[in-house]
């Protein structure tokens, strides 16, 4: 069983304090996150009795809950203290089992040293925010309803979507747009927003949605602030930096034979992914210029998944978060 130190467990204890109040915002909630792309998830990592898994994003704990219903012992990570409460009541009859981390999964080396664990047999990486997340008025990232100008995953962070929203160059709103949010109209976006602030600071969701939409009125399905949100989102949360950190830290710590998966729900997560898994699963390099094929010094991984994992259409039908979700898996070499 894993043992787990005063100090790693002290780090989640923040997030259980809050139990006895997500039991009464439960009801409001249910289910609190449905785990997209489970049945693909359990076939293609194999958890089982004997292993030792990392749910780096335990968000409600449906991946972790199915991981630990195979036998396997399961570490749950996650930056955000009320995903933490929940699904540490909700799997507590695993006991010494399942140990809850209060951490954001790029420092998966330190939580595994403080643990005093060398390597892991499996982990998965279920990328961007929960559907609880969303559907909270209170934690700002949503553009639906009206709350707080937040978006941070983790509610101690410094930078709030309201401060980058509010202090940042116009310059940088036009690249974080540009770049995170692939938003053809960042320019006059960013223009606006500047003009906007300057005569009161934007402070909620609504006062954001209202500025994007002097720009681009409501037409057709897609809400015309989807991009916009999507880019602060991940500018106050760093989720292409730390992805990339991770992808690098879980695959130094699995075990040979080990399994790492990470689901996706956009193109800028999914080209990392695809990036780092496709370099690091070809043992040979050959080049015209070369007189002979050369051994890939970056080769770790045996790849799973030539094409990405997707919902079928009755999950698709039943939970459409999981329209654009992709699983991508490999598995750690031998002798790598």
């Amino acid at each position: 069983m894993i043992s787990p130190t005063a100090e790693v467990m002290e780090v989640a204890a923040c997030g259980l304090r809050r139990r006895n109040v997500l039991k009464s915002e439960r009801s409001n909630f249910t289910p609190y996150h449905q785990p997209v792309l489970l049945a693909q998830t359990l076939a293609l990592l194999a958890p089982a009795p004997g292993k030792l898994f990392v749910d780096g994003t335990l968000g409600g704990g449906g991946h972790t809950e199915a991981f630990l219903q195979a036998g396997a012992q399961v570490i749950g990570i996650d930056q955000d203290p009320q995903a933490l409460a929940f699904a540490g009541e909700r799997l507590a009859g695993f006991g010494e089992r399942f140990v809850p981390v209060r951490a954001n999964f790029e420092e998966i080396a330190s939580v595994l040293d403080r643990l005093g664990i060398a390597g892991i047999d499996g982990a998965l990486l279920d990328i961007g925010v929960s559907s609880w997340q969303l559907d909270t008025p209170e934690r700002g990232f949503s553009f639906q309803e009206n709350g707080p100008l937040d978006m941070r995953m983790n509610p101690d962070a410094p930078l709030s979507a309201a401060d980058l929203v509010n202090t940042a160059p116009e310059g940088e709103l036009i690249r974080i747009f540009r770049e995170y949010g692939e938003e053809t109209a960042a320019r006059r976006i960013a223009q606006q927003i500047v003009h906007d602030r300057e005569m009161r600071p934007l402070e909620t969701t609504y006062d954001l949605v209202h500025s994007v939409e002097k720009v681009n009125p409501r037409r057709g399905r897609t809400h015309p602030a989807t991009k916009v949100f999507q880019a602060l989102r991940i500018a106050v949360n760093r989720e292409l930096d730390v992805l990339a950190t991770a992808l690098a830290a879980f695959s130094a710590r699995l075990n040979p034979g080990g399994r790492l998966g990470v689901i996706t729900f956009h193109s800028l997560e999914d080209r990392i992914v695809k990036t780092f898994f496709k370099a690091r699963s070809v043992q040979w390099l050959d080049r015209p210029e070369w007189p002979a094929p050369r051994r890939n010094p970056d080769f770790q991984f045996r790849l799973l998944t030539p094409k990405p994992a997707i919902a079928s259409e009755e999950e698709q039908s039943r939970n459409p978060r999981s329209r654009s979700a992709k699983l991508r898996v490999v598995e750690k070499s031998y002798g790598q």
